[in-house]
């Protein structure tokens, strides 16, 4: 007992120590340190199959959709995919729609399929399906159309029949904060039951969403964050029937941590039974990060966290490994696009190819006369912000044909900048742009103006704590010069703010220009 109440005393101290931030950046020996992915996968899911975890995350209107990530440590995670090459509705997606597309989707892996649930807040609720978690995955089928219907996840009860749990989203179908059960074919061909109202936030747990359902002990388990993304809190629901009544539990809050708004998740057991909770952090242009929590049960009633706080470090869940953040190819290729980068709604024939030496090409698409700035302009290739502080360089070769053609940089959001490389009369400028509250209709304003005299260009991009970035130069790939002034980046609708490449055009033409990327690197500090 002694030897106990000194471990007891030991991790009771470490844990102080840890929300005082005194135990230092870097994990100690054995041990992880949150977020574990400092990147924007929002509304995380999770299983396990197996000794591997996959996850997958909302995508929101990026394509290709649904990322699939895959883990053996439940800390360092990779990117190994999509399982959405197109948004469907495919016309409707093909112009820019900001906060629609793919919300919070669930995974499930069931008689040898995997199945993702993922809903369309416009259009309703897709199922699709893979034997293989690398694809190829099936077309996707719309099981339940309708419009605010959101956040399904499936559960097969052990007496063969099966359910859907779900919300909805206020802004689509004018009610919220309100979960619903309904069965549903086990072969997920249709929904059989009408839908049953099985919590009511109310007042005590306003916009109530995501739950996940899950069953153990008897008892049925609804997992669901209410109070909004920026200061939320994770509750657990339990019952003996699915369809309720469910008693009530907040299993994870802030408390006195640093971490704000920690919920959202899923709940995964490894393979000698210790229980994890993911979940996500909203850091506000930097997107909604991942961080993981230990878990427990008492008195069959999830504990997450130390007492329902969140840890900011923790002993690993697989001892042995160690902690090396997440994975992706940042290099372009001869056979595929790289997985890091998005577009911003569905490609259209032309915007962009793979280089036979390697590299992509971007060629300059013509704008609409009714846009007055890039954030509509759907041939945008992103991805998210890999880390709190980075340098992203990008080497280009510029061949525009037309004045009025860019090529460039962008930091997008609500607000965005650019720097970028215009064909103007008087010959190619360099120049950084700010536009102010695209969302609302704001326009572009250029800071700095330089004359521009080669064809291959090195445009770098320095991202500090807090999002501030400030922009570079350099002709000759070692040298950089700063040019116009710092930006703050504001995240854009349900994302954080992502760095990304444009090649746009305002005339009309049968022979648009191009860029060459040749290269691209994100090095974060």
């Amino acid at each position: 007992m002694a030897v106990q109440r000194v471990v007891r005393y030991c991790l009771l101290l470490f844990f102080l120590l840890a929300g005082t931030g005194k135990i230092g950046a870097q994990p100690l020996a054995g041990s992880y340190r949150n977020p574990i992915v400092h990147a924007d996968y929002s509304d995380p899911d999770a299983i396990r199959v197996g000794d591997d975890y996959y996850m997958v995350a909302s995508s929101f209107n990026h394509v290709p959709g649904l990322p699939v990530l895959h883990s053996k440590d439940l800390v360092q995670w990779e990117l190994i995919g999509y399982a959405l090459q197109r948004l469907v509705p495919e016309e409707h997606y093909r112009t820019v729609q900001h906060g629609g597309g793919v919300w919070a989707p669930a995974i499930r892996h069931h008689n040898g399929l995997f199945y993702i649930f993922f809903p369309d807040p416009d259009f309703g609720i897709y199922i699709i399906t893979a034997s293989d978690i690398r694809g190829p995955w099936s077309e996707p089928f719309l099981l339940l159309p309708g419009k605010g219907l959101i956040d399904p996840c499936p559960f097969w009860d052990n007496n063969g029949k099966a359910y859907l749990v779900h919300a909805y989203a206020g802004s689509r179908a004018g009610i919220k904060s309100i979960l619903v059960v309904r069965e549903m074919d086990p072969g997920c061909k249709s929904v059989t039951g009408a839908p049953v109202l099985v919590y009511d936030g109310g007042t005590s747990d306003p916009t109530v969403e995501g739950p996940k359902l899950y069953k153990r002990n008897g008892y049925y388990y609804i997992f669901a964050p209410a109070g909004g993304v920026t200061n939320g809190w994770q509750l657990a629901l339990r019952s003996r029937s699915v369809y309720g009544p469910y008693e009530r539990k907040v299993v994870l809050h802030q408390g006195t941590s640093r971490i704000n708004g920690p919920h959202q998740g899923a709940w995964v057991q490894t393979p000698a039974g210790a229980d994890w909770f993911l979940h996500f952090q909203d850091k506000g242009a930097y997107g909604r990060i991942l961080h993981l929590q230990p878990m427990r049960w008492q008195n069959d009633w999830p504990v997450m966290g130390e007492a329902g706080q969140p840890v900011q470090q923790f002993q690993l869940p697989h001892p042995g490994n160690r902690q090396t953040g997440l994975r992706e190819p940042e290099q372009t290729g001869r056979a595929s696009w790289p997985l890091t980068w998005q577009w911003a709604a569905n490609p259209g024939e032309g915007w962009g190819f793979l280089l036979s030496a390697g590299g992509i090409r971007l060629y300059a698409r013509q704008q609409p006369d009714s846009l007055h700035s890039l954030w509509m302009t759907p041939n945008i290739l992103s991805r998210m912000f890999p880390a709190e502080e980075f340098t992203a360089t990008a080497t280009l070769d510029i061949r525009p044909h037309t004045t009025g053609e860019r090529f460039g940089l962008i930091i997008t959001g609500r607000d965005y900048a650019t720097l970028e490389l215009e064909q103007s009369p008087e010959g190619m400028v360099l120049r950084q742009m700010i536009c102010r509250d695209a969302d609302k209709g704001g326009r572009e304003r250029e800071i700095a103006r330089l004359p521009a005299g080669n064809s291959r260009f090195y445009l770098q991009v320095r991202v500090a704590a807090g999002a501030v970035c400030r922009f570079y130069f350099s002709e000759n790939g070692s040298s950089y010069q700063a040019i116009g002034q710092p930006f703050t980046a504001r995240p854009g609708v349900w994302v954080g703010a992502r760095l990304g490449l444009f090649a746009v055009r305002s005339k009309a033409t049968n022979d648009a220009g191009y860029a060459d990327l040749h290269r691209f690197i994100a090095e974060t500090r």
